[in-house]
């Protein structure tokens, strides 16, 4: 991986920095390779430093202390895991998990933070950042609380992703669901048996296209009115 030829890089809200800012991104951090199923950090860990998503997928989670998990969110490239317990010097909010093979740029806190003080664009990106995972968490929250059906609760998170791969560059809404029928349940709030009832609901109806983990958005705006 180079950052400074990186072909995505234009894609990638926080890594799309001007000539000076990304030459000295690009010194920073390491970039690593990770397999499915690797821990980037643990919830109630002190944070260290952030980790940029160049290729994969990530999942995001928070335990109880009698073992249930709630999924809150899949990060996708150009995410930018940890900003706000490193800003804040504080302990991680979640777990990282990455969830298929994933390149990661992680950046220590101690080059971070001088990174955002000397590059006033890097400051406004991680800005943007933390605003973007405010406005997710918002309509995560909206969409457990007022959203009646399952099926619309599904639809939305199946719109985010779907929407997330297109502002990627993609020509379609097209996706690789990286999740269990009973993760996906898990972000829904519903049971495993009702989200597979329902993609296949959805399949039926022409609103997606599955092949294997591959899926398709082939009706939004129709995909909306069942959020709405």
């Amino acid at each position: 991986m180079d950052c400074n030829n990186c072909e995505h890089r234009s894609l990638r809200t926080f890594c799309n920095l001007d000539e000076a800012a990304l030459k000295d991104y690009a010194a920073i951090g390491v970039e690593t390779s990770f397999a499915k199923g690797a821990t980037l950090f643990s919830e109630g860990t002190r944070s260290k430093g952030v980790y940029v998503i160049c290729t994969g997928q990530v999942k995001l989670f928070c335990t109880s202390k009698d073992g249930k998990t709630l999924i809150l969110k899949i990060a996708m490239p150009g995410d930018v895991l940890g900003l706000g317990a490193v800003l804040s010097d504080s302990a991680y909010e979640v777990t990282a998990e990455t969830i298929q093979t994933t390149e990661i740029k992680s950046i220590r806190r101690e080059e971070f933070l001088p990174f955002l003080e000397k590059h006033g664009e890097g400051s406004l990106h991680a800005a943007k950042a933390l605003s973007d995972d405010y406005k997710a968490a918002f309509f995560d929250a909206r969409r457990l609380a007022l959203s009646g059906s399952a099926a619309g609760r599904l639809a939305g998170v199946l719109l985010d992703w779907g929407k997330a791969a297109a502002s990627c560059g993609k020509l379609e809404m097209r996706f690789t669901m990286a999740l269990t029928h009973e993760e996906l349940a898990n972000m829904v709030g519903s049971s495993r048996e009702t989200v597979t009832r329902m993609l296949t609901r959805f399949k039926k109806e022409k609103l997606i296209e599955m092949r294997g983990s591959s899926i398709m958005i082939l009706d939004p705006e129709l995909m909306e009115s069942l959020v709405a």
